[in-house]
């Protein structure tokens, strides 16, 4: 088993509408984007920070020191965000979830 054998509906995950719910609530999370530069400027989640997955383990304490602070992974669809919440768990991050369909997902649920 490597390090990233889990299979993506095995970690932790929130719905789109929940995320929606914590924002609304004002209930504290941080939310990292681990796209690409390219991704990112095409258009990204307005409170989001980018972190892209490939320096995601290296830069994350730099951004969010605190292990148990609650953290929201996203990616375009799910899969790269799914591996970066691996990594963060198995950093010692207490808190972590997926972003359920990832920014698809949000623009879909987002959009007037």
């Amino acid at each position: 088993m490597g390090f990233f054998s889990q299979p993506k509906n095995s970690v932790p995950s929130i719905s789109v509408a929940d995320f929606l719910a914590m924002r609304e609530k004002k209930e504290p999370y941080t939310l990292i984007d681990v796209r690409d530069q390219s991704e990112w400027d095409a258009g990204h989640i307005e409170e989001a920070k980018l972190i892209p997955l490939v320096v995601l383990g290296f830069k994350i304490g730099e951004i969010v020191p605190d292990k148990q602070t609650p953290i929201i992974v996203h990616c375009m669809s799910g899969g790269r965000s799914s591996v970066g919440t691996q990594i963060l768990l198995k950093l010692g991050y207490t808190n972590v979830k997926n972003l359920e369909g990832g920014y698809l997902a949000y623009q879909s649920m987002t959009k007037k």
